[in-house]
């Protein structure tokens, strides 16, 4: 018999990330890394939606020891999957912003209503940038309101999405 253990597949970053967040009690809005000439830079934005009278609030409900904590715990837990990130990194954890990513199905259904820009993959019409209201999901797609008409876009085309705030 040998002494050597099965092979363990190495999780992906949001799989080792997410529970991280959830044991603070936020949620994992997007996990990018980048590579850059000083290394490699590890970006995590986490959010926490508000509760009661501050929920109509623009913004997030994240505080700076949100980001402390879970940077603190989530470099202890990279270091366990230290293949995940070869060689040196620099953890970045912060608060989604004002112009928040909208990364997943749930994300256009919580701000429906809000004013967003979408790119998408190849064009859709005859366009790849749109900027309208956000009007909620459908089988696959976000529905958004342009010029007073409705465009369904597939979830699966876009590219990059974000909130608009509006001053």
């Amino acid at each position: 018999m040998s002494g050597s253990s099965p092979h363990v597949p190495t999780p992906s970053l949001e799989e080792v990330v997410e529970p991280v967040c959830r044991a603070h009690g936020v949620e994992l809005v997007q996990v990018r890394k980048l590579r850059q000439p000083g290394g490699i830079i590890l970006r995590v934005t986490i959010d926490r939606e508000r509760a009661g009278a501050e929920a109509a609030a623009d913004g997030s409900g994240v505080s700076l020891s949100d980001c402390t904590a879970v940077s603190r715990d989530l470099s202890t837990a990279l270091d366990v999957y230290e293949d995940l990130v070869a060689g040196s990194y620099h953890l970045e954890v912060s608060s989604p912003g004002l112009e928040r990513p909208l990364v997943r199905e749930k994300d256009f259904v919580r701000f429906a209503g809000h004013e967003a820009k979408i790119q998408t993959k190849s064009p859709i019409g005859d366009r790849r940038r749109f900027t309208g209201t956000l009007r909620g999901v459908e089988e696959g797609g976000i529905r958004l309101e342009l010029d007073g008409e409705e465009v369904v876009i597939p979830l699966d085309a876009i590219t990059k999405a974000n909130l608009i705030y509006k001053f």
